[in-house]
């Protein structure tokens, strides 16, 4: 079994629903797919929203391991994605040598605003937690008394492992930034990330690959009709 933990913001909710079912209708190996909805986690989450967190799920993220048990793997993915892949092969990636696996972008936005006025913020390793594949019991620094009380800094640039090197990469196919990196072919992409707002938001709905999502969104809807 597959665990994957998608973060979940209300205002999101198509996107949520929309990559979920890309990933369920692709998968060959079974999965298990659960919201990281702040109305679920209750008192997991005490921490009050800061200034520049741009989703409900900015922080959140990190209490993936500890839902886990501590125990086996676990995927973390934003909801503005589109998974084009099976996700069991990038669950193959797995590496026991370390305790967490990313794409290692080198990611510098140049706009200081992104979907529905959220601030655009630039720090070192930008986007890396935005697909994590954890090996949960390497990462018991992240309780839910550490992810409520550590700085976004600390959680981010995963100082919370305290090595660098506990930071395994995967590969970036699985973690293509419309509209920021350069346009690939389908096949040579694995999961698109809208990262700096999707079709999904009239602002967005003529973005890179937009036609991918819609075209998801309407497998989504489909509903066999009953024969006369």
């Amino acid at each position: 079994m597959i665990r994957i933990f998608i973060g979940y913001d209300p205002r999101e909710a198509a996107a949520y629903h929309v990559f979920a079912h890309s990933i369920l209708t692709r998968a060959s190996r079974p999965v298990t797919v659960a919201p990281l909805m702040l109305s679920q986690l209750g008192e997991l989450m005490w921490r009050e929203r800061h200034p520049l967190q741009s989703t409900d799920f900015s922080f959140s993220r990190f209490l993936v391991p500890y839902l886990a048990g501590f125990e086996g793997w676990a995927l973390f993915f934003d909801c503005d994605m589109l998974m084009l892949d099976d996700v069991a092969k990038l669950y193959d990636l797995r590496d026991d040598r370390y305790a967490v696996q990313v794409v290692k972008h080198d990611h510098v936005p140049q706009e200081t605003v992104k979907f529905l006025g959220a601030p655009q913020t630039r720090y070192e390793k930008k986007n890396w937690s935005s697909v994590m594949l954890f090996n949960c019991a390497r990462c018991t620094a992240l309780t839910p008394e550490y992810v409520n009380t550590a700085t976004g800094t600390d959680l981010h640039q995963f100082k919370w492992l305290g090595d660098d090197g506990l930071i395994g990469e995967i590969p970036h196919r699985w973690n293509h930034l419309v509209d920021y990196d350069p346009p690939a072919p389908v096949e040579e992409t694995s999961n698109l990330h809208y990262t700096i707002g999707g079709p999904y938001f009239e602002e967005f709905r003529d973005c890179g690959y937009a036609d991918l999502w819609t075209a998801e969104r309407e497998r989504m809807l489909f509903a066999a009709q009953r024969k006369a």
